[in-house]
């Protein structure tokens, strides 16, 4: 980990390592208001977190998980590591039912990007205003140029490792770290892509290429889809909660937010969450929620209240709805020689090709994809279902493992409101009502797909690979809250802030008007160091 890293958990104050030893995290008294509470300690929240206490606010961070011990919790085993997942009870439903958990979900301190593949690409700058520029989606409230300072800031803390030159987007500022040594079977993709005439790159990853403080260079061992037990990885909880508890934050895992209380004056008082046997209550005179796409839209609906009976910051009926997914269509090869392709990064290659060229597309949007190494039991997995192998067919398929390579896109899908997350009749073990997700692909997402699963496998072809066959899949989910300039069209601000409840605010995945053709990890950090930023800026004018 780095200089200022955390020691213990399970629901006792962690200690933080500051030069001259070990001292205990802050703890704040919850009948006296902080400054701000957040709730979630993902990529938004930790980073946020990390942003309000160094610029000197009190800050509380609620996190529905167990503060986990990298060293300790993180095991080279597969079934072990399925706790890293949100698996609380939830529906999912429409014509096209999005799976919920390891691909899409995280709990505990550093939420999904404990178990994240690392990936941290930048938007494409026209994606920020897509509809004026590209004639789909919906403009964000933002500019390319008004974030790029911030995803200078997010790919400095997170040290990542990338190319000298990145070949897509803007010219900037070069990678903190050295790209990654690439493994055989991002060289497939490569060699693919070369015969086919277009661009690849090494894939720029959080995960150190060279020391960095207590973190380790990456040692290739191939479970970074999991939390990685020699803190290679920059995940949240390695790079932002530290900092965030050196300068004074608290965090309290095994803590559940039920509801958001609203007082008389219209602001939010705090927050009735459960931990122990307990529910409990945190005052503050700000709010934050960080809980993702799904349970950021569920606690506000939740919240219900007398002034708000359809949910809290819902004047505009949006929460909740255009809720989008990355679609992850697959296309598989065998090859001849060894691949080995659990070696390293799962994802060590990329190509960007149909995220900046429009010409040749039979729908609009865009895609990235890159070369693949699952594990074992995750092909097993995928075989299975895609396949409808069993018993000794699985057996046979299962030993062409190391001759396999594999390439899986991270495609657009549109914001549709009927897109959504609701509140079913159901209750958890909380007594509150759980989510109910919501999802079908529009005409043109298909069409995106099928174009995705076409060249990708055009490209396992020229690489050499045989017997291509293609899955479907999904990975992340965004939108539910998204952010704008027009009350009426949007949930919160430009900066997170809630239209209807001042004190309220929204920062992670759900703010995102769109998804883009990139994993999102990147852009929501980047998003939070700006409003960290913003927030810091209106409480010197006095405007919180």
């Amino acid at each position: 980990m780095n200089a200022d890293t955390i020691r213990a958990c399970d629901g006792r104050a962690p200690d933080v390592f500051r030069s001259g030893g070990w001292v205990p995290m802050r703890q704040y008294r919850e009948h006296e208001a902080v400054d701000f509470l957040i709730v979630g300690a993902g990529a938004g929240g930790a980073t946020l977190a990390c942003k309000l206490a160094e610029a000197g606010f009190s800050v509380v961070v609620l996190e529905a998980g167990p503060f986990w011990r990298p060293l300790d919790d993180f095991a080279s085993d597969e079934l072990e590591q399925q706790a890293l997942y949100w698996t609380d009870p939830r529906i999912t439903a429409g014509d096209d039912p999005i799976a919920l958990g390891g691909n899409n979900s995280g709990r505990g301190v550093g939420g999904s990007t404990v178990h994240f593949s690392m990936i941290s690409l930048r938007f494409r700058p026209e994606w920020f205003k897509s509809r004026s520029r590209l004639g789909y989606g919906i403009d964000w409230p933002l500019t390319y140029a008004e974030l790029a300072p911030y995803y200078d800031e997010a790919e400095r803390a997170l040290c990542v490792s990338g190319p000298v030159r990145y070949p897509w987007g803007p010219r900037r500022r070069r990678y903190p770290y050295r790209e990654h040594e690439m493994n055989a079977a991002g060289l497939v993709l490569a060699r693919g892509a070369e015969r086919m005439g277009i661009g690849w790159a090494a894939l720029p990853l959080a995960t150190v290429s060279a020391p960095r403080g207590l973190s380790p260079p990456c040692v290739y061992r191939g479970f970074c889809n999991f939390g990685c037990s020699t803190n290679a990885k920059q995940s949240a909880l390695v790079v932002w909660i530290p900092r965030a508890l050196g300068a004074g934050a608290e965090v309290r895992d095994l803590a559940m937010a039920g509801r958001i209380e609203l007082g008389e004056n219209g602001r939010a008082r705090g927050v009735h969450y459960r931990r122990g046997a307990a529910w409990r209550f945190q005052r503050a005179r700000n709010v934050v929620l960080a809980g993702y796409a799904i349970e950021t839209p569920r606690l506000l609906l939740n919240s219900a209240c007398r002034q708000a009976p359809q949910g809290l910051a819902n004047s505009s009926g949006l929460v909740g709805t255009h809720l989008t997914t990355h679609a992850g269509p697959g296309a598989w090869a065998s090859f001849d020689e060894q691949i080995r392709w659990y070696k390293g990064p799962p994802n060590m290659a990329v190509t960007e090709h149909w995220n900046y060229t429009d010409i040749g597309k039979d729908a609009p949007g865009g895609y990235a994809f890159m070369s693949q190494g699952p594990l074992p039991r995750a092909w097993a997995q995928l075989v299975a279902s895609s396949r409808r192998l069993w018993g000794e067919d699985l057996r046979r398929e299962m030993l062409k493992y190391n001759h396999m390579a594999g390439l899986v896109a991270v495609a657009e899908t549109e914001p549709r409101a009927h897109n959504r997350v609701e509140l079913a009749d159901q209750t958890d073990q909380y007594g509150l009502p759980i989510p109910r997700v919501v999802f079908s692909y529009s005409d043109q997402d298909r069409l995106l797909q099928r174009h995705a699963s076409r060249f990708m496998s055009e490209l396992l072809g020229a690489a050499g690979g045989r017997d291509v066959w293609t899955s479907d899949d999904t990975s992340h989910i965004l939108g539910t809250c998204r952010m704008g300039t027009d009350p009426a069209a949007s949930v919160v601000d430009r900066d997170g802030r809630s239209w209807d409840i001042p004190n309220l605010w929204v920062c992670d995945g759900s703010l995102f008007p769109t998804c883009g053709g990139v994993n999102p990890s990147l852009t929501i950090q980047a998003l939070a160091c700006r409003i960290g930023a913003r927030i810091a800026r209106l409480a010197r004018r006095g405007e919180l």
